[in-house]
This record gives C-alpha cells, sequence and structure tokens, in this order.
C-alpha cells in the first residue's frame, strides 16, 4: 500500500464542523469569559475569525510578545496595546461587540489587580457586548472569575481526523523529499492512527511526522516509539508511569493457570472476537512477597501486546484537600487515552486502605476507584497486587470488582527448578553443570525473588575469590540466607491459610 503524495504543500485536514457550533453557541450565550484548555491556538484563532466574520463582529488576539492584533487590518487600534492592564481598560471601556483571545494570560490570574479587571470586564457586559477567550495550556480559574466563566474544550480528533492528518502528513513528507509516494500497510496504517488517538492535533501531526521521517515509511515496528511518546505528552503531570519493558511468561516460573486466563481472554480484550462479551476487566494478584507478582503484571502486558501503565499510590498523595482524588482521576483518564493497556496497581493496599486517622482520605480514594472501574468504557485491564489482603476494605475484593483473584503462592519443586534454570541462563550460565536437583531442594521454601539474589550474592562471592559460580558457592549462600516463610513464619502460613479456599492459584 502506498500513500500518495502532493506537491501543493496546502495542508487539507478539515476538522468536523461541530466545535465551531459549539463555540458559536458558547458566544452567544453571552457569556463574558470563556476559558479554553488547550495547546490548538491556531485552530482557535481560526474558529474564532469565522465567527467574528459570520456575525461582522471585530476580532482581537493579544500576547504579551505582540500586544493586541487585529485580525482585519482596518480594526487595529489607533494606539498600541501591549501591557496586560491597558489590554483590560481598552476591553472594557474601548470596545463594543468584539471577540478577544488572550493567549497564555494564565500568569496574570494569580494577580488580585488583573483579576478584579477581569470581574469589571464581566459585570459591565451589558455596556460593551465583548467576550474575552482566555486560552491556555492550563487555566486555573480564581473563584471569583468562575460565575462569569464558561468552559469550553476543544474536542480532540476523532479517528478520521487523524487518519486524514497521518495521511496529509505522508503526503507533505513525500513531496518534500521528491517521492511519489509513502509505503505502508493497512494493519500498521491503522495502527498508527488507533495509537495517535487522545492526542491534540498538532501533536498527532508531529508524531506521524516522526514515524514516517525515521525510514520514510509507516510500518508496525514504528508503534512502540508512537505509543512512548504518546504517553511522554500524555504523562506529564500524571502520577502514572510507562514501563518500557514488559515480560514474557516464560521468563517467569510457574504460574500456568494465571497465564492460561489471561490467553483465553486476549482476544476479547483487544476486541477481535465475533462474539460479544464482555471484555475482561483485571485481576488481583495476592501472594508472598517476592513470588513474581510484579513480574506477572509485566507478563499480562506482554501477552496483550499492549503498553503497561504503573499507578505508584507513594506519589499519588497530596497535602492539599481534594488533590489527590483529582490526582487519580486524571491517572484513570490518561489511561483511558491510552488504552488497550494494562495498569498496573503496585501494592494497592497502600493506597486505598480504610484507615480511621486520614480524615475519610482513603474512603473517597476507594469510592474513585469503585465508580471508575464499574463506569469505564475503554479497554484497560487492571493488575492489582497486594500482599497484604486482610488491610483491603471488603467492597474491593468481592466478586465482580475483579474478573479473579489470584493467589501467588511459593513456588513448587518444578517452579523451583523453573527459577534456578532461567536465572543461571540469565547470566550466561548452563544449568547443566550444576546438580539442580540438590539446589531445588536447599531453596524449599524460598521465593522467586530470593532464589535470584542467592545467586547474585553466591556469583559477587565466587568472582572475590577468583573462580566462576560453583554448586558449592550456591550452596553455601543457600545455607546462610534465612528466607521470608522462616523469619515471618507466622504472617506468611496466615496468607497461605487465608488465600487456600478464597482464591484461584496461579499453578
Amino acid at each position: 500500500m502506498n500513500l500518495p503524495s502532493s506537491t501543493s504543500g496546502v495542508v487539507k485536514v478539515a476538522f468536523t464542523e461541530s466545535p465551531l457550533r459549539d463555540l458559536e453557541a458558547t458566544i452567544r450565550s453571552r457569556t463574558p469569559l470563556i476559558a479554553m484548555e488547550s495547546n490548538e491556538e491556531a485552530q482557535i484563532v481560526r474558529m474564532v475569525r469565522q465567527i467574528a466574520q459570520k456575525f461582522q463582529m471585530k476580532a482581537y488576539r493579544w500576547t504579551i510578545t505582540e500586544g493586541l492584533q487585529a485580525f482585519e487590518p482596518c480594526d487595529q487600534p489607533l494606539k498600541s496595546v501591549t501591557k496586560a492592564q491597558e489590554l483590560l481598560n481598552f476591553i472594557r471601556t474601548e470596545s463594543s461587540n468584539c471577540l478577544f483571545v488572550l493567549l497564555d494570560f494564565h500568569p496574570y490570574l494569580s494577580d488580585t489587580v488583573y483579576v478584579r479587571s477581569l470581574k469589571d470586564i464581566a459585570l459591565t457586559y451589558t455596556k460593551h457586548y465583548s467576550t474575552v477567550a482566555l486560552v491556555g495550556f492550563s487555566l486555573k480559574l480564581p473563584e471569583e472569575l468562575r460565575p462569569f466563566t464558561a468552559q469550553f474544550n476543544l474536542p480532540l480528533p476523532t479517528l478520521e481526523e487523524l487518519r486524514s492528518i497521518v495521511l496529509d502528513v505522508a503526503s507533505d513528507w513525500g513531496a518534500e523529499h521528491g517521492r511519489r509516494d509513502v509505503q505502508t500497510t493497512n494493519k500498521a496504517l491503522d495502527l498508527l492512527v488507533r495509537n495517535l488517538a487522545g492526542l491534540a492535533a498538532t501533536d498527532a501531526r508531529r508524531l506521524a511526522f516522526k514515524a514516517i521521517n525515521d525510514d520514510g515509511a509507516i510500518s508496525e515496528t514504528d508503534i512502540p516509539e508512537v505509543t512512548r511518546a504518546k504517553y511522554e505528552l500524555l504523562g506529564r503531570d500524571s502520577v502514572l508511569t510507562f514501563e518500557y519493558e514488559t515480560a514474557r511468561f516464560s521468563e517467569i516460573g510457574g504460574m500456568r493457570r494465571l497465564r492460561h486466563w489471561l490467553e483465553v481472554r486476549k482476544e476479547f480484550f483487544l476486541g477481535g472476537s465475533e462474539v460479544q462479551l464482555d471484555p475482561p476487566r483485571g485481576v488481583l494478584l495476592l501472594g508472598v512477597q517476592g513470588c513474581g507478582k510484579s513480574l506477572a503484571a509485566k507478563a499480562a502486558a506482554g501477552i496483550f501486546g499492549v503498553p503497561l501503565l504503573r499507578l505508584d499510590f507513594g506519589v499519588l498523595y497530596n497535602k492539599y484537600y481534594g488533590e489527590t482524588e483529582r490526582n487519580l482521576r486524571k491517572a484513570f483518564e490518561t489511561a483511558e487515552i491510552m488504552a488497550p493497556c494494562v495498569l498496573w496497581l503496585d501494592e494497592i493496599e497502600k493506597g486505598i486502605a480504610v484507615q480511621d486517622d486520614d480524615d475519610g482520605l482513603s474512603r473517597r480514594m476507594l469510592g474513585t476507584f469503585l465508580t471508575w472501574m464499574s463506569e469505564r468504557k475503554k479497554p484497560v485491564f487492571v493488575v492489582a497486587t497486594a500482599n497484604d489482603i486482610m488491610r483491603l476494605p471488603p467492597e474491593l475484593v468481592r466478586k465482580g470488582r475483579f474478573d479473579e483473584i489470584f493467589f501467588v503462592d511459593l513456588p513448587s519443586a518444578q517452579n523451583r527448578h523453573d527459577i534456578l534454570n532461567i536465572h543461571l541462563r540469565k547470566r550466561s550460565l548452563d544449568p547443566a553443570e550444576f546438580d539442580l536437583e540438590a539446589l531445588v531442594q536447599s531453596v524449599d521454601g524460598f521465593s522467586g525473588a530470593e532464589i535470584e539474589q542467592a545467586i547474585v550474592s553466591a556469583t559477587y562471592t565466587s568472582r572475590a575469590n577468583g573462580h566462576g559460580l560453583t554448586q558449592e558457592d550456591l550452596i553455601e549462600e543457600i545455607s546462610q540466607t534465612r528466607p521470608l516463610s522462616v523469619v515471618m513464619a507466622e504472617k506468611v502460613k496466615e496468607t497461605r491459610d487465608w488465600a487456600a479456599t478464597r482464591t484461584v492459584p496461579c499453578d
């Protein structure tokens, strides 16, 4: 499949008329102030200009660098209006039936003088009928201005519009490089368009150009880099982190039942099945520390072939009332924009365990989470991991919240054999040179992480002694290690006893 190039150099993307109609309705509602959180300045300016021309209104844009500029030269003020206070005085006393677009005015919104001036403009609206649009990436309106302000959100491009953007970028790139077409496939093009969903037009155009510019084509190998770049744009103010490296179950000893469970549901999660079933929602992984819950979360993303986002409850909390819940909601919004994806909630009990000494914060966090779990529409598969089931509220663990609750137990003899094999090979060691059966018996009661650490420590010791790792080195290191199942035997036993009849084993 080839995408034809163009020699016109004209941007041909045409957005739907709905945003224009919505903005027109907002302006005609006689609201003095309009707040627009967007980086799409050019599109907003074009829309305001069209509306002004339609209703024969004067229209202006203001920036701190260029001052007040009329859209039509004949409307330019006789005197220069550059300073912010001059601008606000001009709007209040010298304008009539005008539209003003104030770009990046938000730094002035923390100054009481400018806030009061904007309020005066709003209060005297019936004298001048001029509307002021505040445009910026992030607008935090003072409470004094909220009663006079309408919020206008520029809709994100649809899939059809994104496809048009990609085709337009390919056309321009081909013309610029003297090529007749840009090679791609229908599958690669569809994947690129789908992965650009949730981005503004400018950002989508930039990422599409990067995908094409690398090799002059659109291929499936471009998608991971596009996904990473997309997250970097969306996650600037998010508490989510993008896990660049997922895992495979071949890198994990055991968990065969969990792997099969995920593989059965892969097709339905990605929407590839003709049978209409509810997509899988997520799983809760309980277990002994160090037994592979985190690896299982990474492997779930690997099976589905989707990005893995991790929510760190440690950076979620904010000292200001309401900000923690806001951070959580923003994290969920980002996850839905990144969909399809796996959302990994690591040690969930640290975030939403109900406590009596936190002024109800954990209860509000739980409510926010449960509401999102029941109402989300996008394919976001949740993998929550927990070490202490007793700290989780009953509302979270009841049937229906998660599709299944799996228990990750201490590895069996077969799993310990597999884990030893994996970690020896990982360090370029031949398992055949070791007595694995003896090692399997010696690490009985060890978690996967403890087995790996024993191999690492023994390797350090052997290198320090001037030779390679031997069976004796490993046995010596293992004999000096006290696993968690011994150090905290009572706690581990309590967890295993609770899970025995209440959860599904991973193996």
